[in-house]
């Protein structure tokens, strides 16, 4: 089991110093608008991730007129009570400890505290573009497998390389084929990889998400999930190789595991456009639960959940089974925020005995 026990804030967001205590399993976080629940909920992901949730710079995360910041939180590891903490120096240099010892690579935080995000900017993994469902795979793959991390840091990096080699090309004239070799060849050795922890996590998780869609939706919908990308027909190299007189005119590289997309569709039509609202949440809730579930089994111990302004728009009866799925068929630490004290209240009352109310 891990789980947090205090969290303090210095100069972080709209918080100049405030410390909270949490002493329940499930907590609700409640008050009006502006008063910083998100930020909250954002500092326990901080503490998983190295980052904000909000792809903010760390810079945006200090607050207005100060700098620096640090974020701390005490963590009850198996049993071990450890200190995690995240300090921005008025250089903007970051600085990550566990257990007061300093990492010299962040990323070998990640994993360490498992958590999962939900928060209303998420319908863009249904709406959005491609590169958000990429990011939905990378973060749930790079929590349970640091191997998948330094994998999809070296493909970036090499991919980077081979456009700026076909951007030079474009400018001299002049290809460099046996630079342009030895990337293809280092792309293609960890794309690879890549697409087999993308289609083996498909496979494991999508039953997990339509039989939590149909729980929270209360009915079936006929939803299809598919993972695409062109490395199920033709491996990776000869991708590559096909396409270097497009990438040419292009000038960077139009085919990999960085096109990947993960395809929707509700009763044969594309779910981003005929889908309802309750739909897509439903949707939404199922991913991110079924994210979840996957990292618990993984792990063998539960992620922390973090829930942000789950309730609007939603309807009441996609509201209760949402609770009660959270309430009942969870066991670890569970964050709610809602503008509404007497929704969280009646809510999570209709299924828990005890839990933990913080008004902003």
């Amino acid at each position: 089991m891990v789980g947090i026990q205090q969290l303090s804030l210095v100069q972080f967001r709209n918080y100049i110093q405030k410390s909270f205590n949490f002493t329940n399993r499930i907590v609700g976080i409640v008050g009006p608008n502006g008063t910083g629940k998100t930020n909250v909920l954002d500092a326990l992901y901080y503490l998983s991730f190295t980052k904000s949730y909000f792809n903010r710079p760390d810079a945006q995360n200090v607050h207005h007129a100060y700098q620096g910041m640090r974020v701390e939180g005490i963590y009850n590891i198996k049993e071990e009570v450890i200190p995690i903490t995240c300090i921005i120096r008025e250089n903007l240099k970051k600085e990550f400890y566990y257990d007061e010892e300093l990492y010299t690579k962040l990323s070998k935080h990640i994993g360490r505290i498992p958590c999962v995000m939900i928060a209303p900017d998420d319908v863009q993994i249904i709406t959005g573009s491609s590169e958000e469902r990429r990011r939905l795979m990378d973060s749930l793959l790079s929590q349970l497998y640091p191997d998948y991390l330094k994998y999809l840091i070296l493909y970036n990096k090499f991919l980077l390389q081979r456009n700026s080699v076909l951007k030079q090309a474009a400018e001299t004239g002049n290809l460099d084929e046996i630079l342009m070799e030895t990337l293809d060849e280092q792309l293609a050795d960890n794309g690879q990889i890549i697409y087999k922890y993308r289609s083996q996590l498909f496979i494991d998780i999508l039953p997990e998400i339509l039989k939590l869609y149909n729980h929270l939706a209360l009915q079936n919908d006929a939803i299809d999930i598919k993972y695409q990308s062109a490395l199920a027909q033709t491996n990776l190299k000869q991708l590559l190789k096909d396409s270097i007189v497009k990438d040419k005119a292009l000038q960077r590289t139009s085919t990999g595991i960085h096109k990947d997309d993960i395809i929707i569709t509700i009763q044969g039509q594309s779910f981003k456009q005929e889908a309802s609202q309750g739909q897509r949440k439903s949707l939404l809730f199922a991913i991110r639960l079924a994210e979840w579930q996957f990292i618990k089994n993984e792990k063998g111990f539960p992620p922390i959940l973090l829930m942000d302004d789950i309730f609007e728009k939603l309807d009441e009866q996609r509201m209760i089974q949402l609770l009660g799925w959270v309430s009942n068929s969870t066991d670890g630490q569970v964050f709610i925020t809602d503008t509404h004290k007497e929704r969280v209240a009646n809510l999570l009352g209709k299924h828990l005995s005890s839990y933990q109310l913080i008004e902003l």
